[in-house]
């Protein structure tokens, strides 16, 4: 078993406060979703790097594959 996602780096509102929309519609780049304002904490620069995160349980699993986004419904 391992770590389902990678987790947040930076709270909900940190986040918010941290980036601008221009740069979430830059992190979101190829991938279909809401480019708004109500859901700038969502931006990916807000959570851990998943590369990091795996390595960190590489004694847990074995990385076979990696999936890209393409598609983010929230709301």
């Amino acid at each position: 078993s391992c770590s389902h996602g990678a987790g947040r780096l930076m709270s909900r509102s940190k986040a918010k406060n941290v980036f601008t929309l221009d740069d979430f519609v830059r992190q979101t780049e190829g991938v279909e979703c809401r480019k708004d304002a109500e859901f700038l904490d969502e931006i990916p620069g807000a959570y851990k790097p998943i590369e990091e995160v795996m390595s960190q349980q590489s004694d847990l699993v074995e990385v076979v594959a990696t999936l890209k986004q393409v598609l983010c419904v929230k709301g």
